[in-house]
């Protein structure tokens, strides 16, 4: 609850300020997937549906007979709504005395929270995939067990990634963009995307061989929070990127940790077309609830409430088609 003595200053002292503006991370764990909203009064469940590509057939045909042919084949994914949210309390004083617009502020407050809570409910999921890279050492080696991280991203992961990635035809995002006529540009390849975390965005361009954005040849083609690309991959960086605090094997001096003793662990989502699918309620993804004095439970008129309800969840619809590194991040 917000009370009178749990206000700022200002409440008692008259003055005039600029309130600050916030940090708010860069959301973008559903820019990438398949939106297939879910229609109200219909159900909890979403699910998709993919067919299966048929096997190489390279059996010559016998003149004048009819082969058998194939059935097709379908793989479907279900998942299923949660719901989420909070609220916050605030006194009929407080918004009498105070400055500030009290519940405004409490709406951009919480619609903040309410954004990070949903990107993070998506990005838990799709960190929960089984193709796995770790960095086992500065030098690159790799293997898929969590506590035995202590290296850095490096371009050996990067491109055991792609490899893996292209042997599972997964279809690229992005087309080449070619050289431009600017000084110092560089052409982009056809891309995968990936969300990197701004700790690790620091080790990736040290990397020989990453194109920062600023040398792309047309600028229009990056998206927000874009920050660069090495060959086949384009990365998006933000501080929601998945994070698992002193997870890790000994720390090594210079890389990040949290207990001082183990490493921090960080994860990097790479992806082609149709990884993930991102399901809403429609028209309930998400609301902003306000209740004025005089609700039930407030029969003197002393209390309002503000607060945020969304109806979502995200799903991995092809395993095969994602993968991801953990690695660690210097300090």
């Amino acid at each position: 609850m917000v009370g009178y003595t749990t206000l700022d200053d200002d409440t008692q002292t008259f003055y005039n300020r600029t309130l600050l503006v916030r940090a708010v991370p860069e959301l973008v764990h559903d820019k990438f997937g398949q939106q297939k909203p879910i229609k109200m009064n219909s159900t909890r469940k979403q699910t998709f549906r993919r067919y299966n590509a048929f096997a190489i057939n390279t059996t010559p045909l016998i003149e004048g007979v009819t082969p058998l042919g194939k059935d097709l084949s379908k793989t479907d994914v279900t998942c299923t709504l949660s719901q989420y949210g909070d609220f916050t309390t605030v006194t009929d004083v407080a918004t009498w005395v105070s400055r500030d617009k009290v519940l405004t502020e409490a709406a951009e407050v919480l619609g903040e929270q309410a954004g990070q809570s949903v990107d993070a409910v998506w990005r838990d999921i799709l960190v929960a995939g089984t193709s796995v890279f770790c960095a086992t050492d500065s030098v690159g080696a790799s293997d898929t067990t969590r506590t035995d991280v202590d290296g850095l991203i490096n371009t050996l992961l990067l491109r055991k990634a792609i490899r893996l990635l292209k042997g599972q035809n997964v279809k690229m995002f992005n087309k080449m963009i070619k050289a431009g006529p600017g000084i110092g540009t560089e052409p982009v390849r056809a891309s995968f995307w990936s969300i990197i975390h701004t700790d690790v965005e620091f080790d990736a361009e040290e990397m020989t061989g990453f194109i920062p954005i600023h040398t792309y040849p047309a600028q229009t083609a990056a998206m927000p929070s874009e920050v660069g690309a090495y060959r086949n991959i384009r990365f998006v960086t933000s501080t929601q990127a998945k994070v698992f605090p002193s997870a890790g094997n000994n720390v090594t001096s210079g890389h990040k940790t949290t207990d001082t003793t183990k490493e921090d662990v960080y994860c990097t989502l790479i992806f082609g077309m149709n990884a993930y699918g991102i399901v809403p309620l429609s028209g309930h993804s998400l609301e902003n609830i306000v209740t004025p004095p005089g609700g039930q439970g407030d029969p003197l008129k002393q209390r309002s409430t503000s607060g945020w309800k969304a109806m979502t969840t995200a799903i991995i619809l092809n395993d095969a088609f994602m993968t991801r590194l953990e690695t660690g991040a210097t300090a």
